[in-house]
């Protein structure tokens, strides 16, 4: 792999991975337009690093709420030994439950992983979920603001989240979109909807990449362009962090539907490209 490719690969992850227009369904079209296309020419090692680049981004961004939920894991285990536990229980300590209980839903997609992850091949279906994606976010911003934070969601809202991330494992289909939204359907306050996304991500990220190292290790990993790697992994981090923040300021003004026309232009020149490519 070039420096260039690595650049390239790695701004699309840090850009389409925060911004709710797919960060799976754009590396698929840009490794077909690279010429890339194909596990082996874009080895799994790489695509590991990029998501990790990514969860940097968000760890960076969010380091006060996190800081806060590590905080309140242990004063969670000390409060069950002593039998203490305060009531009501802290926003943080109740955010860590709300994140279990929606990342659970994608246990559903483990029988169905191969399946998943074959579909990156198929840019008709990532055309369709990238106009699916962007109805999504139209419609999101007509739906009345909710209020509900950490501290009035239910857990069957939060399980309703899971399941939409559980859907947008599938390439073309924005992760972040559809559970930004699905929130705003499901009443959140808008920036709740964006910060409960972005940390929801982190265990989905990690047990995602897990399952990813160990096919990437079996593939065999060349050392020697590593350092090629983690340049694209820097930018990636980068990139992640500034779309964080901009999409942090759109929340409030409810303008996710922005978003929508780039989708809809993006899957349809997708699909009129391969439509006349074959």
């Amino acid at each position: 792999m070039s420096l260039l490719s690595s650049i390239l690969l790695g701004l699309v992850q840090g850009v389409a991975e925060f911004l709710p227009i797919s960060s799976s369904g754009h590396l698929a079209i840009a490794e077909h337009l690279l010429g890339q296309a194909g596990v082996s020419d874009i080895p799994a090692f790489f695509d590991v690093l990029l998501h990790l680049g990514t969860l940097l981004a968000v760890f960076v961004a969010y380091w006060s709420d996190i800081r806060d939920m590590i905080l309140e894991l242990f004063r969670g285990i000390s409060d069950l030994a002593h039998h203490s536990t305060p009531n009501p229980v802290p926003p943080s300590r109740r955010l860590i439950l709300l994140i279990i209980a929606g990342t659970l839903p994608l246990v559903l997609v483990l029988p169905i992983k191969d399946v998943v992850e074959g579909l990156s091949g198929n840019l008709y279906f990532i055309a369709g979920a990238l106009i699916v994606t962007g109805c999504l976010l139209f419609a999101s911003d007509r739906v009345r603001r909710g209020r509900k934070t950490e501290k009035t969601v239910t857990m069957l809202d939060v399980i309703v989240v899971g399941l939409a991330q559980a859907i947008a494992t599938c390439p073309g289909i924005s992760r972040s979109g559809t559970t930004i939204t699905t929130g705003c359907f499901l009443g959140f306050d808008r920036k709740f909807a964006v910060r409960f996304s972005f940390l929801l991500s982190i265990p989905a990220v990690l047990g995602a990449n897990i399952l990813t190292l160990k096919d990437a290790v079996e593939a065999g990993i060349d050392w020697s362009a590593v350092p090629v790697y983690l340049v694209g992994v820097a930018v990636a981090a980068l990139a992640g962090y500034a779309c964080i923040r901009l999409l942090r300021m759109i929340a409030d003004k409810g303008k996710f539907g922005w978003f929508a026309y780039y989708c809809w232009a993006v899957g349809a020149l997708t699909l009129g490209l391969t439509l006349i490519g074959r």
